[in-house]
């Protein structure tokens, strides 16, 4: 739905601006779903690129939930893989003008904005136009506490890959597993970086901050995030699609429904997994590939890693029971499992 002339009788109005990438759509659409099913007084306007309006338009959604579109950042054909610290630019520097003109056009009053944090403009135009903004952070709490911590030395001329030297405390990260941040940091696009720091550099100004993570996880980060910012601090746990799932493994045998992995996992101890998956938008080379492998080995800890392609050749070479490489996993029914691990083991 493109038009924005809306009629309503909707008390709150929210408008949900994400960054335009699967693991960013997902968990706001997830989090905007499951405010519309606790709060029936509720419009959401989701908005989204033109691309993604075609890959998401005729997925199902409460009536309350209704998508808009901007123009695209850069043509869909383009492959945003292969140059994503342009693509990153462009969500930068691209989105704004067309944004601000939908809000110009909304005919409802907005209560709200939900602004993801790496749309680095969308707090500040909340600011502008008085309009309350909630921070949505689609990775863990430590992360972005790294990249707070980051900030905060980035005030200088130098290079942010130089500023890593300064840093001597985050929370939740030991001084060992700074040192080899800094070299990842090192490698990485230093554009993309000042950039992701420019995002972070936003975040005191909006009035709330959402974590799509559990608090029981990162607990000593969670309360530092908490003592840090001058508002509320929420985590909401997984922003994942279980609202249209409920029901579908509450009847689930064990014995014949546990993937195997799953059965593995159960046998570990508690909390010494790993878990390692990549995602789907920017490809990991062979070379790259094979560095974690030599990391998890010298490592000694356990994981389970999602590798897709990779995983045939990865398991060819691995013989050690401490993990599992695997081509696939059902993450929600691995979810749903741990959640329901979790509740027994309290009873």
């Amino acid at each position: 739905m493109n038009s924005v002339g809306m009629e309503s009788t909707a008390v709150c109005h929210v408008v949900a601006m994400p960054f335009p990438g699967r693991g960013h759509i997902n968990p706001m659409m997830n989090f905007c779903k499951l405010l519309a099913s606790r709060k029936h007084d509720i419009l959401i306007t989701f908005v989204v690129t033109e691309e993604w309006l075609g890959y998401i338009g005729s997925e199902p959604r409460p009536d309350s939930v209704r998508l808009v579109t901007i123009p695209n950042v850069i043509p869909p054909e383009s492959l945003k893989a292969v140059d994503f610290p342009g693509f990153y630019e462009a969500v930068m520097t691209k989105m704004e003008a067309p944004f601000e003109q939908l809000l110009d056009q909304i005919e409802i009053p907005l209560t709200a904005i939900i602004g993801d944090i790496e749309v680095r403009w969308a707090i500040s135009l909340g600011s502008r136009r008085n309009i309350p903004v909630a921070a949505f952070w689609t990775m863990s709490a430590t992360f972005l506490s790294m990249l707070y911590h980051f900030n905060l030395f980035n005030q200088s001329q130098k290079s942010p890959s130089n500023l890593l030297g300064q840093v001597d405390y985050i929370p939740g990260i030991s001084s060992s597993d700074l040192a080899e941040l800094q070299k990842v940091f090192q490698k990485t696009d230093q554009r993309v970086f000042q950039l992701a720091l420019e995002c972070i550099s936003k975040v005191p100004q909006a009035q709330y901050l959402l974590f799509t993570s559990i608090y029981e996880l990162e607990p000593q980060v969670m309360d530092t995030m908490k003592d840090t910012f001058q508002f509320p601090v929420y985590p909401i746990g997984p922003a994942i699609p279980y609202l249209e799932h409920e029901g579908d493994f509450s009847g689930t045998n064990d014995s014949h429904m546990v993937p195997d992995y799953l059965q593995w996992l159960d046998s570990q101890p508690k909390g010494s997994v790993l878990y390692i998956s990549l995602g789907s938008f920017l490809s990991v080379s062979s070379t790259q590939m094979d560095e974690i492998f030599a990391g998890l080995q010298d490592s000694g800890v356990r994981f389970l890693w999602v590798a897709r392609g990779e995983a045939s050749r990865l398991k060819d070479t691995w013989s050690d029971d401490r993990g599992l490489v695997l081509p696939w996993c059902d993450q929600l029914l691995s979810l749903y499992f741990w959640i329901k691990i979790q509740i027994v083991s309290k009873f």
